[in-house]
């Protein structure tokens, strides 16, 4: 399934390059199949961020050596579960850092790279910002309680606790 999902993601990315090529040819023309376009590549971006995103949090929970459980479909919006009952507080920190660098390191890029006077750079600038917030209101709280000692988050669709 890894493979999977790294195919998926990658198609996702390619997709989305691709925009960004015609957005520039088309950027000049206007109208609206320009409009369309520019959107349309402002989003993909932003989706591309969320899945940067998330395989922060894989790479995180793999280089922590987490016991997670992965997807049945490709068609999943989550990577993986990790495992609340057989991780430790260190290993969920770590898996959470992950998606917290990548969400990081794909601002810091977009900002350094896009060309800012582009409907396409705002729509996914402004979508990179949402996630970001999205982030900072459901993921920062348990991540900080965790740090200051709090036991791992139990349920949700993120995790799955095989022993208590």
């Amino acid at each position: 399934m890894p493979r999977a999902l790294a195919l998926r993601d990658l198609g996702i990315l390619a997709a989305t390059l691709a925009l960004w090529s015609a957005d520039g040819a088309l950027r000049e023309q206007g109208g609206a199949l320009a409009i369309v376009v520019a959107i349309a590549t402002g989003v993909m971006t932003a989706l591309s961020g969320y899945l940067a995103h998330e395989w922060g949090h894989l790479l995180g929970a793999r280089l922590s050596k987490s016991r997670v459980s992965l997807p049945d479909s490709p068609l999943s919006v989550f990577l993986f579960r990790f495992d609340t009952g057989l991780n430790v507080r260190s290993q969920f920190l770590t898996m959470s850092m992950g998606g917290f660098v990548a969400s990081g390191l794909v601002a810091a890029l977009l900002l350094a790279t896009l060309p800012m006077h582009a409907l396409s750079t705002w729509t996914a600038l402004v979508l990179t910002a949402l996630g970001l917030l999205a982030t900072a209101i459901l993921e920062i709280p348990p991540f900080w309680r965790v740090f200051r000692g709090a036991p791992l988050p139990r349920g949700g669709p993120a995790y799955v606790t095989t022993r208590n």
